[in-house]
């Protein structure tokens, strides 16, 4: 499974950002294999539409869910269109979303 955290930074230690379109970074969590990437949210630098570019752009990942604080309704309607799992009002760090997520079944390392 594909997890998709908006973060403040580039690392599992980083917080979850609370409002997806605006995140500086998207972390990509692979649940099979364990390994992220951390990618830059290029929507959060414009000027309109941020939202909804950046849920085509994670769309357009493949993930299956995104965790975050907050999504707005045009990146809701992108995201859900998509088949993708929305869930809000996560906060704490990455990690933590992660392993809150998958029942702590899990050791990120």
């Amino acid at each position: 499974m594909k997890i998709c955290i908006s973060s403040t930074g580039e690392n599992l230690d980083s917080e979850v950002d609370d409002e997806f379109g605006m995140c500086e970074y998207f972390i990509i969590f692979d649940s099979n294999t364990m390994e992220y990437k951390a990618l830059l949210n290029e929507a959060s630098h414009s000027f309109k539409g941020t939202g909804a570019m950046a849920a085509q752009f994670v769309a357009n990942l493949g993930v299956d869910v995104v965790l975050t604080g907050f999504v707005g309704p045009h990146a809701r309607r992108i995201l859900k269109e998509a088949g993708i799992v929305i869930v809000e009002g996560v906060d704490g760090s990455v990690r933590s979303a992660i392993e809150r997520y998958l029942g702590k079944k899990i050791s990120l390392s």
